[in-house]
């Protein structure tokens, strides 16, 4: 017991260093202003796990821990998606899981985006061709933007974000 204890008090920390993008502070502020510009106000992102294996979920909770903050940046997870602007859908959807997908897309006020987020909510991913998996997200609702990645980081997915904000943003072009 005490060699143990010797070793974490003598010994190098066994965490990974930080993870070094640097422009996170200009993307978290590019995201704030983009909501702004096209909502008004912050972007309000309502995730669903349509049956994945959970790596998609574990970068998506790092948004929100104390290197990313996203809440400084004005972007919220919602627990309802009555009060949602994004569906971020991770993993492939299972048969169990199709009929709340579409009725969560249903329940989600215009105007909406959906992203599929990491490989699996593309296209099924490894799990493709299961006798539980219906297949990609956009099997059940129309998807706008795909993040594509096993699973993708947090930066991939704050890029996403930004992406389908200024896309939306543009005018239409005619004809």
């Amino acid at each position: 017991m005490h060699r143990f204890l010797l070793e974490g008090l003598l010994g190098r920390p066994l965490t990974e260093k930080p993870p070094v993008p640097a422009d996170i502070e200009e993307l978290g502020a590019a995201m704030a202003k983009a909501a702004q510009t096209r909502l008004g106000r912050s972007l309000s992102i309502r995730q669903v796990d349509a049956g994945s294996c959970n790596g998609c979920e574990l970068e998506i909770h790092a948004l929100n821990n104390a290197y990313y903050d996203l809440e400084r940046f004005g972007l919220h997870f919602v627990a309802s998606p009555r009060h949602a602007d994004v569906l971020l859908v991770t993993g492939p959807v299972t048969k169990n899981m199709a009929e709340a997908l579409k009725r969560t897309y249903d329940a989600t006020p215009d105007p909406k985006w959906v992203v599929a987020a990491g490989d699996c909510a593309a296209n099924g991913g490894c799990f493709a061709g299961s006798y539980a998996v219906v297949g990609g997200v956009s099997e059940i609702v129309p998807v706008d933007l795909t993040i594509s990645g096993c699973p993708p980081t947090p930066t991939a997915l704050l890029e996403g974000l930004l992406a389908i904000l200024e896309q939306s943003a543009r005018p239409a072009k005619a004809g």
